[in-house]
């Protein structure tokens, strides 16, 4: 329906209520005119104010700008909208209502009509928001009921398990304190386990290292017995002493006392012991019971040296530095 066609019906309305109450109107009033007067009056205005909606719409096709590009096309739409509306609210604004008509049949008329139609809407709002707040309560009702159930299960739920966990806390609080007792017993066991094993620990100590020891030193006592007598063999059988007789007759032709000699095991005997027992002063003095090629092989060989300052003292070669 078209802004005229809107204008022109409800002008006929209200001519039809101004026809249907105009009565007692045109009674009171000799100089008011009839309703068809009014109705014609009011249909002119209406086409009076059309016109000039027209004008200013063609006036307003006439300031647009021209079209603006594709990727703007939306964009300035919308801020030409926006200005247009703009300047329609500001003129609304400072715009003060203009009265229809004069007639006061055709404003009465227009008053009751409008007066009956608001109590109308306002009655069918009333009923509506009535309605409308009715189901809402119910819709909820029923949504909270639903709510409250799934509540209540979930805290039965959460109690029973909240029972339970409290049940399980107390069996290992309980376990936990037993286990405490037994770790402080156990604690005091290993510290007197400790302790005796300290004590134990040292006098065992001691008595093991004696042992090694006296062990060693039996081994090495063992050792040198073995050494001693392999080597005693040894010189027996390839050093042996010279002939008594042919020590005799080198000592009447010289004129000498017969000496007794040693074997070469004898005085390599006398050697080492003067070597470990006075490190510091190792030189032996040459003796007339040391045959001389005894001597003689002990330094050629490098097992014996001569004091650089006395040829009758000799030592044994530091072997074991």
């Amino acid at each position: 329906m078209t802004r005229r066609g809107a204008a022109s019906d409800r002008g006929a309305r209200a001519m039809a209520a101004a026809g249907s109450a105009g009565g007692s109107g045109a009674a009171a009033t000799e100089n008011s005119p009839c309703p068809v007067d009014a109705h014609e009056e009011l249909l002119g205005e209406c086409e009076r104010i059309w016109k000039q909606m027209e004008e200013c719409q063609s006036k307003l096709a006439l300031l647009r700008p021209e079209k603006a590009l594709k990727s703007d096309d939306k964009v300035s739409r919308l801020m030409m909208n926006a200005r247009a509306l703009a300047a329609e609210h500001n003129e609304w604004q400072h715009r003060s209502p203009e009265i229809i008509s004069d007639n006061l049949d055709v404003l009465l008329a227009l008053g009751k009509e409008e007066f009956h139609s608001q109590q109308g809407t306002q009655l069918l709002l009333r009923l509506t928001h009535k309605l409308f707040v009715y189901r809402l309560s119910l819709c909820c009702t029923a949504v909270l009921q639903k709510v409250k159930k799934d509540l209540e299960m979930v805290l039965s739920t959460i109690q029973s398990r909240n029972e339970k966990l409290e049940e399980d806390l107390k069996r290992e609080q309980q376990w936990h304190e037993e286990q405490k007792l037994v770790l402080d017993a156990l604690n005091e066991i290993e510290k007197e386990k400790n302790n005796e094993a300290k004590k134990l620990s040292r006098t065992s100590l001691n008595s093991r290292v004696l042992r090694e020891l006296q062990h060693q030193e039996k081994k090495l006592s063992m050792y040198k017995k073995e050494l001693l007598n392999a080597l005693g063999e040894f010189l027996e059988e390839h050093f042996p002493l010279p002939d008594k007789t042919r020590s005799t007759k080198n000592s009447k032709n010289s004129g000498e006392p017969a000496v007794e000699l040693i074997t070469l095991h004898e005085i390599l005997e006398i050697l080492v012991n003067k070597l470990m027992r006075t490190p510091h002063d190792p030189f032996v003095t040459i003796e007339d019971s040391f045959w001389p090629p005894y001597i003689e092989l002990l330094l050629r060989c490098g097992i014996a040296l001569r004091h650089p300052e006395d040829p009758n003292r000799i030592r044994l070669e530091a072997f074991h530095i």
